[in-house]
């Protein structure tokens, strides 16, 4: 279905340019929600998110306060004047977080991924009077896995449900290995959800995405460059004390720099395309590193190897063979013979050290 007659997100209210949205990953305690919450409402943050039911991935973990803390949430309006915003996953958590007056609820990845989830969801939306679904904001993160159709899915099941206080947040992708994100962006998908739904804004969570706070200001920054519409990023009091996912977390303080420091392009088509063709080159260099991460496991694969059958760790032979073909290759490819050399020869050396120190360790395990 098409989505297209949508209300601003939070009505009338006059909202910072990009739109801010931040708070703590957990509420924990209304000391810390309130704290956290006065302290973003200084820095002029006008929508503050908090978890109150937090499903982990495995068992045993904490799992946010549940209902108890939509309380804090509702002081925090009182005291604060801030929309609140919490994640929902179930036809319980709607009513209750609707009870305790939330503003805004969001559709997690996992929930987004699951359209009987979804559908439950919006069931209750579309029984609500109104006047009460008007006023009402839902954001619909990304599927965990990077299937587009599924997240437009969940949106059009949203908007069925009459709700035009519509917006999705993108948030990565699940993806198996090591990366440098926690949830690599495939920014090519919420891309191309924008020019398939050119109306609904999309709002960039560089938290989930990086994973690590030192990433949550660039990953801001490449956001605006796509002319993402604004940021929701977690942001907690003492986040090196927090209860869950605190590597991603930053204090209000951190906030109000990265915010001060983020430039919003012209909204010009010029700047649109300079701006994919960055966000091309990042992440092309990104796909970069975790190549050479990989090739750096097998050499040190080929370094135990060589151990075991007391082979030398470098072969002049092989290396010189390879190194010519190589070049010839890039050469083939427009690309300069020595600048392929010098790339070559970096990779070969650090893959010697690595070697060297797999043989250092077992000549040191023998002599203890």
């Amino acid at each position: 279905m098409p989505i297209t007659d949508l209300l601003p997100l939070f009505g009338d209210e006059k909202m910072t340019s990009p739109l801010i949205i931040a708070g703590p990953c957990s509420a924990e305690s209304e000391q810390q929600t309130l704290d956290t919450a006065c302290a973003l409402a200084a820095a002029g943050v006008r929508v503050f998110r908090a978890g109150v039911w937090k499903p982990r991935t495995k068992p045993g973990g904490f799992e946010g306060i549940g209902t108890p803390a939509l309380e804090w949430l509702s002081k925090v309006k009182e005291e604060t004047g801030m929309l609140v915003a919490t994640e929902v996953a179930t036809e319980r958590h709607v009513h209750e977080a609707l009870h305790a007056g939330v503003d805004v609820l969001w559709i997690g990845a996992r929930t987004s991924a699951n359209p009987f989830a979804v559908q439950e969801i919006a069931d209750v939306l579309a029984s609500l009077p109104d006047h009460r679904r008007n006023q009402l904001t839902v954001l619909v993160k990304n599927p965990v896995n990077p299937d587009l159709e599924l997240w437009i899915g969940a949106l059009e099941r949203i908007y069925g449900a009459g709700v035009r206080r519509l917006g999705a947040i993108h948030r990565g992708f699940t993806s198996y290995g090591k990366h440098i994100y926690r949830n690599p962006p495939k920014w090519r998908i919420p891309i191309e959800l924008h020019r398939r739904l050119p109306d609904l804004p999309i709002i960039c969570d560089p938290s989930h995405i990086g994973g690590k706070r030192e990433l949550i200001a660039s990953l801001s920054q490449q956001a605006l460059d796509m002319n993402f519409d604004g940021l929701i990023i977690e942001t907690h009091s003492n986040p090196d004390a927090a209860l869950s996912d605190k590597a991603q977390q930053i204090t209000p303080e951190v906030l109000q720099y990265i915010v001060s420091t983020l430039v919003k392009p012209e909204q010009s088509t010029s700047t649109e395309s300079l701006a994919l063709l960055r966000q091309q080159i990042d992440r092309i260099d990104d796909e970069l590193i975790e190549i050479l991460a990989k090739r750096m496991r097998v050499a040190r694969d080929i370094g135990r190897f060589k151990k075991e059958h007391r082979m030398p760790v470098v072969q002049p032979g092989r290396y010189n063979d390879l190194m010519q073909r190589r070049v010839d290759t890039a050469v083939s490819l427009d690309m300069d013979a020595e600048f392929m050399r010098n790339v070559l020869s970096a990779i070969h050396e650090e893959s010697v050290r690595q070697q060297l120190e797999i043989c250092a360790e077992t000549l040191l395990d023998k002599q203890l």
